[in-house]
């Protein structure tokens, strides 16, 4: 018997639950997240919200931010009420979250709604990992983990797909997709997982979410520790354009219809099941979606590879790579271009985003291990914060098609209603259309040429490079010199 086949036959029935829940979660979260950006600034007679791109970078920066600083608070709730109970509770939020999100249509019910998603996603978090800790040892982790890992993008893959297709019947589906497969956690839940050993605590609940805040100020007093933190928050901004802006760009600026075409040429079936198949193209989703993709098939050579390097050179080469790739995926509007450009963005993640978690536990002392890894998750929520800012306002003004063509018909003094219910962006585009005498592929050559909404890959690549030097700096400044 193998090795490997021994390690598999250690884990416990929980493990394989714990982890067909994350592959649920991933799928009903991804599959809402990734076409979110669309979903919410999309021309509403397409039954999208039609929300201004600073309202949705404010909106999904906001919210997600808080959602990554929550399990500072929720994972010490779990130990104390057990994890069972704390799941059944986050599903309920979810799936009944997920459900109210296709049902609300003003910018403020959708940023509670989100907001209370977001709160069964925090508390999803810390308990499924923890689950997956407990449920290995020193013999199988680095296995356990790795299968965790795959879950995770397995799920994250899939969910965009059936998005994809759901929101070519209705947006409303989508949404109703992300509440049902999150709904067949709960039999899981009650079937196959197992309450984990939880150390027993007479200590007051609100005392020890307390004791949670106090020792994460406590663990920040590492100044050293508290820099590497602040300078992470660089990489995530960068990361998350991912999902925040590169959906929307491709939706506003490259022409998937020759990716449809040629897709169409060679292999007809799988033209004619792609998202976007009815209209003749490729959905935007799909094509963000293969950085998913590029992981499951990448992930491991590329563990391999860097594990000759030392922690931060990894995290450096890694940063530098990625920033390469997000400034070449918003250069250029040339669908085929897309692929290589998130392969190389892929590849710096893949060889960065692992090490900064095994980075934080290497660093940490000995008897603090969990409170610096409850720290990682900082990072993510200032990244997060900041992409939506970048997304938002940023973005709006330097590249929104509709911002660029509401100030080009300023110009040239065309007169237009504002954009309404009754006065979409879909209709303001068929008005410039026709006052232009263009058709829309050419107004958005047009737009394209005038406006060089491309220069936003200066913005996100530049937050990434910065992130490098300051790693570097971080690393000879004051690493080398604590040694």
């Amino acid at each position: 018997m193998s090795r490997l086949t021994r390690a598999f036959r250690r884990f416990p029935k929980t493990f394989w639950a714990a982890n067909t829940m994350e592959l649920f979660e991933r799928w009903a979260w991804y599959g809402m997240f990734m076409v979110l950006a669309l979903y919410l600034t999309g021309s509403r007679d397409t039954g999208a919200l039609g929300f201004t791109q600073a309202q949705k970078g404010m909106l999904m920066g906001t919210v997600v931010a808080i959602l990554y600083f929550l399990p500072v608070l929720t994972g010490a709730l779990a130990d104390r009420i057990g994890y069972k109970k704390i799941l059944v509770v986050a599903y309920v939020i979810l799936a009944s979250g997920y459900f109210l999100m296709g049902r609300v249509t003003s910018y403020s019910a959708m940023f509670f709604v989100f907001l209370y998603v977001a709160v069964g996603a925090a508390l999803f978090k810390p308990v499924i990992s923890a689950s997956v800790s407990k449920t290995t040892d020193d013999s199988n982790s680095s296995i356990g983990f790795g299968i965790f890992y795959m879950m995770v993008n397995i799920g994250a893959f899939i969910g965009p797909i059936f998005a994809g297709k759901f929101r070519e019947i209705s947006w409303n589906y989508v949404f109703i997709m992300s509440a049902v497969i999150i709904s067949l956690n709960f039999i899981v839940l009650l079937f196959f997982f197992k309450e984990p050993q939880r150390e027993a605590s007479d200590e007051p609940l609100g005392k020890s979410m307390l004791s949670a805040l106090k020792n994460i100020v406590i663990t920040l007093r590492d100044w050293r520790f508290l820099l590497f933190l602040i300078i992470i928050i660089g990489f995530w901004s960068m990361y998350n354009q991912l999902f925040y802006t590169l959906p929307v760009f491709i939706d506003q600026w490259v022409d998937t219809t020759v990716l449809y075409d040629k897709i169409a040429s060679f292999w007809p079936g799988l033209a004619s099941v792609i998202p976007g198949a009815s209209e003749g193209r490729v959905n935007p989703e799909m094509i963000t979606n293969i950085d998913a993709f590029y992981i499951i098939i990448f992930q491991i050579m590329v563990s391999t590879f860097v594990m000759r390097f030392k922690h931060l050179n990894a995290m450096i080469g890694g940063f530098f790579v990625s920033a390469i790739g997000i400034g070449l995926m918003f250069a250029f509007n040339n669908v085929f271009f897309l692929f290589p450009a998130i392969l190389v963005f892929g590849l710096g993640e893949m060889a960065s985003s692992p090490k900064i978690t095994e980075y934080i536990g290497k660093i940490a002392p000995a008897d603090k291990v969990a409170l610096y890894m409850g720290c990682s998750f900082l990072p993510m929520a200032g990244g997060n914060f900041f992409a939506g800012i970048l997304s938002g306002s940023v973005y709006g003004s330097m590249s929104d098609k509709t911002n660029l063509l509401v100030n080009e018909l300023a110009q040239k003094g065309i007169d237009h209603p504002p954009l309404s219910d009754s006065f979409t962006q879909n209709d303001l585009f068929s008005l410039a259309g026709e006052k232009l005498s263009m058709t829309q592929s050419q107004l958005t050559s047009f737009l394209w040429e005038q406006a060089h909404p491309e220069k936003i890959w200066m913005v996100f690549a530049g937050i990434g490079m910065a992130t490098v030097i300051a790693m570097v700096l971080y690393d000879r400044l004051v690493i080398s010199k604590k040694n």
